[in-house]
Formats: C-alpha cells, structure tokens, sequence
C-alpha cells in the first residue's frame, strides 16, 4: 500500500503540538527528518506521525523533550505503553484513541473503548471521552489530515459498542411514552441518535429506532399507523438554512401534536426559526432533565 505524506499542518492538527515547535524539535534534536517530494515540497510519512503522536503524548504527561528525543522507537513505545496501563486522564484517552486510529490498529483500539466503558461507565464513557473524540476527528477530517477510511472503521466500532449497550437494556415493559427516532434522508451520521435512544430506554421510555436516511413517505405512514409521543432528529450534514427551516415546518406539520427534539451541528451553524412545538437540545443533560 502507498504511503500517504502529512505536511507539518497535519502533524500540528493531530497531535496538538505547534508547528513552529515541531520544526525547532526537528533542528534540535533532530526529532524527524521530513522526505521531499520531487517538487522539493516537505511531507511526514506514516512512521513519522506515529512517532510524533507518541512524543506529544509523552511531553503532555510531564516528560522533557530534552529526553524523549534521546530515546528509540523501542523506548518510546515502551514508555507509552506504561502510560497506557496506568490510571489515564480524559484528555489521554482522547490521545491514545487518535493514534490507534491513524495506525488502523483494530485491535488496540477495540480493547480500548471497553477499558473506557469499564473504568468511566458508559454514559460518562460516551459523554466525556468519545463525543470529544469525534469533536477532534471532525476537525481532523475538515483539514485533511486523516481519510475517510479511519473515520469509518472507528465509527463502525463504535457503533457496535452502543447498539450492545442499547441491547442489555432490553424493551421496556411499562407504559411510559413512546418516541420515535430518525435521521432525514441524505443524513447519515447517526452516534447521537442512537446515545439519545439509549438514554430514553434507560429512562423507561419506549423507542422506535429507524435510523439513518428514513424517507419522508416512511415518516408519514409511522404517523398513521402509531401512537408517537415524541420525535427525536438530528442535522449534522452540510444544509442549506432556508433548507433546514422548511424541513422544521414540515416536521411540526406532520406530528402536530407532539413535542419534537432535534440536535446536531447544523442547528448552532444556522441558528433556525423553531416552530411552536420543536426544542433544540444542546446537551445530554438538558434533555434527560425534560424527560424526567
């Protein structure tokens, strides 16, 4: 496989170290030696953000530069793994999953997110490490310095985890309100919905999940055929405003009579006129706090 070339850019992004540092570390120690294209323009390889992932983390925990830049690959490894087996802050969990990402390093990755769940808990796995993760990885991805393909793969890892907790949870077996969970058609990021879905099961509520990409004809039969209480969507995909707020009266339109919750990045972008009867829920709290 053909090696990818980060520029210093991407090294800064990704492992939070300025890039006017990077290059006096590179002059002083000689920390890395950067490649060239034929084009004589500087890129990084794979091994060299590797490395800088792994140094960034050591200084941030306390180590001199002065010293990590003596050791070898051996050495740092080592050291990282130390601080992989001691008791770890949010911000180094964050760390450490972004360099099994860039790796595609399956494995380490996956035993990590259950070390994050068991020592944190899952809500506070979910709310306090793995929602900043991918805070950070959007930005990564925005900027170019990392690919679809390591967004996805955690994604879909990730995604196992929560539909596994959703399942524990069972079906309620009350009498509480139902609410109905979707995305819009061309929206397919679906974390947050299924975090809000676990957290109404936990509540007690009943849930109907359908996902990603749902069609409007399949809202509007849903409508006919079933008692819904409540509507929970999110808007995380480039959309037009004008767009968005003619969604929103549809919306409102369709379930009347319902309280209708929406979420996601395009809402703070945009900041849309709200029908009478859609909420916009900023965080997790605010919402467990009206459902209560």
């Amino acid at each position: 496989m053909k090696e990818r070339g980060y520029s210093i850019k991407d090294l800064e992004v990704l492992s939070g170290i300025k890039a006017h540092t990077i290059r006096i570390w590179e002059k002083r120690y000689e920390l890395l030696v950067p490649q060239r294209t034929d084009t004589n323009i500087r890129y990084y390889t794979d091994d060299d953000l590797r490395r800088m992932l792994n140094i960034s983390l050591l200084v941030r925990i306390g180590y001199k530069i002065s010293k990590v830049a003596k050791w070898d690959e051996e050495k740092i490894n080592e050291k990282v793994l130390e601080i992989a087996k001691r008791r770890t802050s949010d911000s180094d969990y964050i760390d450490r999953l972004i360099l099994h990402m860039v790796n595609f390093d399956n494995r380490s990755f996956y035993y990590l997110t259950n070390e994050i769940i068991e020592s944190l808990g899952f809500e506070d796995a979910v709310t306090k490490v793995f929602f900043e993760f991918f805070v950070r990885v959007g930005t990564y991805w925005q900027v170019g310095s990392i690919f679809p393909a390591q967004e996805h793969y955690v994604t879909n890892i990730f995604r196992q985890k929560m539909i596994a907790e959703i399942d524990k949870l069972g079906m309620s077996d009350n009498n509480r309100a139902t609410i109905l969970f979707f995305l819009p058609e061309n929206e397919l990021h679906e974390m947050s919905l299924l975090f809000y879905s676990y957290l109404s099961l936990k509540m007690g509520y009943h849930v109907i999940y359908l996902g990603q990409f749902v069609p409007w004809n399949d809202l509007e039969k849903i409508q006919r055929q079933v008692k819904i209480d409540f509507v929970f969507t999110a808007f995380i995909n480039s959309i037009p405003k004008e767009d968005l707020e003619s969604y929103l009266v549809d919306l409102k339109e369709l379930f009347s009579s319902q309280k209708v919750f929406i979420t996601g990045w395009q809402l703070h972008m945009h900041e849309p006129a709200l029908p009478r009867n859609v909420k916009i829920v900023k965080d997790y709290k605010e919402f467990k706090k009206f459902m209560r």
